[in-house]
């Protein structure tokens, strides 16, 4: 090929590194805080502690964290923090009053409550005989968590069981829920030495972005605090997820998560009041009832048990973010190769609106591969999981590659029945069969994830990274689209259904939600596609 007709691919190769390299620059710029998240010289008042790793769960009832686990744990919470709450007594949990005597821990010990009277007294009676075993160490009992929300028991049974709980020890008594259950539930109130309340913004009905959320905090400790008289608030729960999906305008990332913990401490410290922070470490087991969001509170990884945001280190949502880079100018390189290399076999020089649906296609897909294998990592859960995400993942890379080689070749996007039905004496190359998978792979995981977000939407994650990179190449290839030909029923339903989908999705979660309005983008966009595909008609 001539230097002359290498000019306009490469221009666009460099402009494509250089918006990508300008991207991850922006994504990754660390933010500025006026208090770090964690103090060297200023422990923490207290924070949510449990167990569990890997795949421990206290959903199995034959889980028991053995001792030294703990320790471990308690050893190093204790550099950071001057208490722990502990919510149940079970799979181990009893053993925390004594190891954290070892380490200079107090504890706010809790009793789980249910529905099951016989083990509620069993965890009352446990509960008893560490308080008057360790009455240096337990500071106060936390007599069931959240129950009336979940509504297993009645507040009449709740307000008997904290009485009868209060005349057995001499440490002080609380009840913990959700702040709208405690102005519900008033007569609780006579019954407790203080008032602990959950003030989870990321979790509100109506939910706060987090540039609000320490604001928030302190308005309904007011709110509550109003309503309660004469004794004290204590902000037994409140922080922010590291992971997960947006809620409206509620956004969980590193960043997110360091600024409100950094500005709900600053606020307690300078409204002198207590608060615990909810985690000490991310809890895997908790995806399984609440998405990706509800493993990813702690101010600890689960895995590596590391602190997430170090005293006196930059906190950015991709600290990994010039390897993420690397990797996207990487696969930027090779789409625009693969699209020279197809060229190079044609006797025709293409057009400049070929060599743009190449640049626009690699460069999109560039930026969001870092953001897209991230995701993968933090959003799988399980075999299926990492199936489902991962086949996404390898879809997106596959689609701009593909797709770079029939834009130069000439051809259209593959139908189903392309690939499906008869051949009829057609024959595809090796290319146009990884397209075609790629194309069918992800309309099925769009088309699932589409109806999820409509009738089970609350913990699902949206998909938009992998699925931007997969459906811009799709849609580009719209420029080679036949003039002839019957539009596929198979493409047209899955058209419909992306369509109708995304028009309610939109609305449901509102606008503020731009993972969300992003996805729908998608799904609108592949609906397009489809629904705009052609089948050749064969000869009769």
């Amino acid at each position: 090929m001539e230097l002359k007709s290498l000019r306009t691919p490469l221009a666009l190769l460099l402009v494509s590194l250089g918006v990508i390299a300008a991207m991850w620059w922006w994504l990754a710029t660390p933010i500025t805080l006026a208090r770090a998240p964690i103090e060297p010289d200023a422990k923490l008042q207290c924070v949510s502690y449990a167990p569990f790793r890997g795949a421990q769960s206290p959903l199995d009832p034959t889980t028991h964290i053995d001792a030294d686990q703990i320790e471990q744990d308690l050893t190093q919470l204790a550099q950071i923090s001057e208490c722990v709450r502990t919510y149940s007594i079970e799979n181990g949990l009893d053993q925390v009053p004594s190891i954290a005597a070892k380490v200079g821990l107090k504890v706010i010990q809790g009793i789980w409550l249910g529905s099951n009277k016989l083990k509620n007294q069993q965890q009352i009676a446990t509960v008893i005989g560490l308080v008057k075993q360790f009455p240096q160490v337990i500071t106060a009992v936390v007599v069931g968590n959240e129950v009336l929300l979940r509504g297993e028991m009645t507040t009449a049974d709740l307000a008997a069981t904290i009485r009868s709980v209060k005349a057995q020890v001499t440490v002080p008594i609380t009840y913990a829920d959700v702040w709208e259950y405690w102005l519900r539930n008033r007569e609780i109130y006579d019954t407790v030495d203080f008032v602990t309340v959950h003030i989870l913004p990321y979790w509100e009905d109506f939910p706060i972005r987090a540039k609000l959320a320490a604001a928030h905090v302190d308005m309904i400790r007011q709110q509550v605090a109003i309503a309660f008289p004469g004794k004290e608030i204590l902000i037994g729960e409140t922080g922010w997820p590291s992971e997960g999906r947006m809620r409206e305008g509620a956004l969980p990332s590193r960043a997110n998560q360091a600024r409100v913990v950094s500005e709900i401490l600053s606020l307690a410290k300078r409204e002198n009041f207590r608060v615990n922070l909810i985690e000490a470490y991310d809890q895997p087991w908790k995806r399984k009832l609440e998405g990706t969001v509800g493993g990813y509170w702690g101010l600890f990884d689960a895995a590596r048990r590391a602190l997430k945001y170090p005293p006196g280190e930059p906190v950015s949502n991709f600290p990994l973010w010039k390897l993420q880079m690397a990797g996207g100018m990487g696969l930027s390189f090779l789409v625009f190769l693969t699209g020279w290399l197809t060229v190079r076999r044609k006797p025709w020089p293409p057009g400049l609106a070929a060599w743009l649906a190449v640049a626009v296609s690699a460069t999109s897909a560039g930026v969001l591969l870092g953001i897209a294998v991230d995701k993968m990592i933090y959003e799988s859960l399980g075999f299926g999981g990492w199936l489902q995400w991962g086949a996404l993942l390898a879809a997106g890379v596959l689609a701009p590659i593909a797709g770079a080689h029939a834009i130069m070749a000439g051809r259209p996007l593959p139908t189903f029945l392309d690939l499906l039905g008869p051949v009829d004496g057609r024959k595809h190359g090796l290319s146009s069969y990884l397209l075609g998978l790629a194309l069918m792979v992800t309309v099925l995981i769009g088309a699932e994830t589409a109806l999820g977000f409509v009738f089970d939407p609350r913990y699902r994650d949206f998909p938009f990274a992998s699925l931007t990179m997969a459906v811009v190449p799709f849609a580009l290839l719209l420029l080679n689209r036949p003039a002839q030909g019957v539009r596929p029923i198979a493409e047209a339903t899955f058209a419909g259904l992306l369509a109708l989908s995304a028009i309610y999705i939109g609305f449901n979660e509102g606008r503020a939600n731009w993972q969300a309005q992003w996805t729908c983008a998608l799904y609108l966009v592949l609906a397009i596609t489809l629904w705009r595909a052609r089948a050749a008609q064969s000869p009769k």
